[in-house]
């Protein structure tokens, strides 16, 4: 059955009028440069101050006997000759340039986005509306400067992404709400909206002087900020700090025994390594906001160079729900998820984008779950969730029974499943927290386990298989009658959540008012 796109009544810019019409456009004419036109030219002057002699002497064998190559060209009177030569290497890199950013097209209509490049070898890419996973918009500093900004267009599968680089930063927000919208199974009426005028400076100004989120963008209360005090604390209670420690400690034992400062020469290097990848972290995660939109969630960060993606609702297969012993203290959690795909570009700390919550507390953790399964996240699976996360009694979970404390002796009373309304909750460590969500309609099939040990105890673990990804919806050491109840019973509650899955088209439903 096709289901209907409902024309609702949405202002469009005119631009982005112009960009979806169909029809084949080119990208930000300074592309070529942000592609790699400034590092060819880094490299060109590199060679001409460093080796300036060898490749004069390549072309002209009389001065390989030394000198200025400045006054060897004016004492034998070949200026103009030289000057031509440059002026030829520059004509032919301008035309290269050229020639790569007229045959780098683009389309955008109903159903897909396409892309076409290449001037030897031609590449042609396409993204189906419906098959959207995301979209990231990346704006590094030097784009910033000239008004650009990346789009990826992430689709389930590896290196299946599709990339518009650059377009023009001010109309790069809007073109994703309206692929969004049109991906959502809506049809926006398209009356051009009103564009701000002014100069260049002005804009390119108030560009780099936006907040990171627009206002308008999200309700206030729905966005989630990380507090800085929490950010400084994260990163030094973090695993590379812990490393570090290791490393100052072995080495001042070092020295202390034999006597020897050489050590410090080695220390230097990994010293200016965890120095740069803390300066890093931390630049990166500040204006780190995670927000509500009708199109989905939104993860946003960066202080200088900035990214911001679109998760739409469904693409979210499975999240985990982590704290390691030394953020036990202080309440701090981290979110992660699985997506049937991933983006070039890295998130704050240099980790993976599956990472949508860096650190935050159970007030931060509950709220973004909210955000990622509005439907699936009530006041019932709440309680269960705060409990998965924190307790370490039955709560509602069914947990492994007492004989499994052979195979997990710490963890025993806290190894435990549960089924809630629209989620399957799977709850296991003890020094390490871990809780597991998957939505039911994104479970692709659920599996069970016994080898001879498990058998001998009348144990056995359950997986949930989802999308691949660093969470793995596994569970050990249940009771064996417990772990068959609930693969009937997930079998078919997954059945009928993927048949009343309408998340693909999620705005499929609205009336236009």
């Amino acid at each position: 059955m096709i289901e209907p796109e409902i024309s609702v009544p949405v202002s469009v810019p005119a631009v982005v009028a112009r960009l979806t019409d169909g029809e084949w456009h080119r990208l930000h004419p300074a592309t070529p440069l942000l592609k790699g036109g400034f590092a060819l030219i880094v490299v060109l002057g590199y060679v001409v101050s460093n080796l300036r002699e060898r490749v004069l002497g390549m072309f002209l064998p009389r001065f390989n006997d030394g000198g200025d190559p400045v006054d060897y060209v004016v004492s034998h009177g070949i200026i103009l000759q030289v000057l031509a030569a440059v002026a030829g290497l520059l004509i032919l890199l301008i035309g290269g340039f050229y020639v790569s950013w007229r045959m780098h097209t683009f389309r955008i209509t109903s159903e897909v986005v396409e892309v076409r490049s290449g001037i030897l070898f031609r590449t042609n890419r396409k993204a189906r509306l419906d098959r959207i996973q995301g979209i990231n918009i990346v704006r590094p500093f030097i784009a910033r400067l000239f008004g650009a900004a990346k789009l990826e267009i992430s689709q389930a599968g590896h290196d299946a992404n599709v990339h518009l680089s650059y377009l023009s930063s001010a109309a790069a927000d809007d073109l994703r709400q309206e692929i969004l919208r049109r991906a959502s199974g809506t049809r926006a009426a398209e009356r051009a909206a009103a564009v701000p005028v002014g100069t260049l400076l002005d804009r390119r100004v108030n560009e780099l002087l936006a907040p990171e989120l627009d206002p308008d963008a999200a309700p206030p209360e729905s966005v989630v900020k990380i507090h800085l005090g929490r950010l400084f604390g994260s990163i030094f209670l973090g695993t590379g700090t812990v490393i570090a420690v290791l490393v100052v400690i072995g080495a001042a034992i070092w020295i202390s025994v034999s006597g020897h400062l050489f050590v410090l020469f080695f220390a230097l290097p990994g010293i200016l390594g965890f120095g740069g990848y803390y300066v890093r972290r931390f630049s990166q995660s500040l204006r780190y906001t995670i927000a509500g939109t009708q199109d989905g969630v939104r993860v946003g960060f960066g202080l200088f160079s900035t990214s911001n993606e679109t998760l739409p609702p469904g693409r979210i297969h499975s999240i985990e729900v982590s704290q390691s012993l030394l953020w036990r203290p202080a309440g701090w959690w981290q979110i992660r998820v699985n997506r049937a795909s991933h983006t070039s570009s890295r998130g704050s700390a240099n980790q993976a984008n599956t990472t949508i919550l860096p650190v935050g507390n159970l007030a931060d953790v509950t709220a973004v779950l909210k955000l990622m399964l509005p439907d699936f996240i009530g006041e019932e699976t709440s309680a269960f969730i705060e409990s998965g996360m924190t307790s370490t009694g039955a709560d509602g979970f069914t947990n492994s029974p007492r004989r499994a404390a052979w195979l997990r002796p710490f963890s025993w009373r806290r190894n435990g499943f549960a089924i809630v309304s629209g989620s399957l909750l799977l709850r296991k460590g003890a020094i390490w927290r871990r809780l597991i969500i998957v939505p039911q309609p994104r479970l692709q099939s659920v599996g069970l386990h016994q080898g001879p040990l498990l058998r001998l105890l009348r144990l056995a673990s359950i997986q949930l298989h989802t999308v691949h990804g660093p969470i793995t919806a596994d569970l050990g050491a249940v009771d064996r009658d417990a772990a068959l109840a609930f693969f009937t019973e997930v079998a078919a509650v997954a059945v009928r959540a993927g048949q009343l899955d309408t998340s693909h088209r999620w705005r499929s439903g609205e009336l236009p008012a």
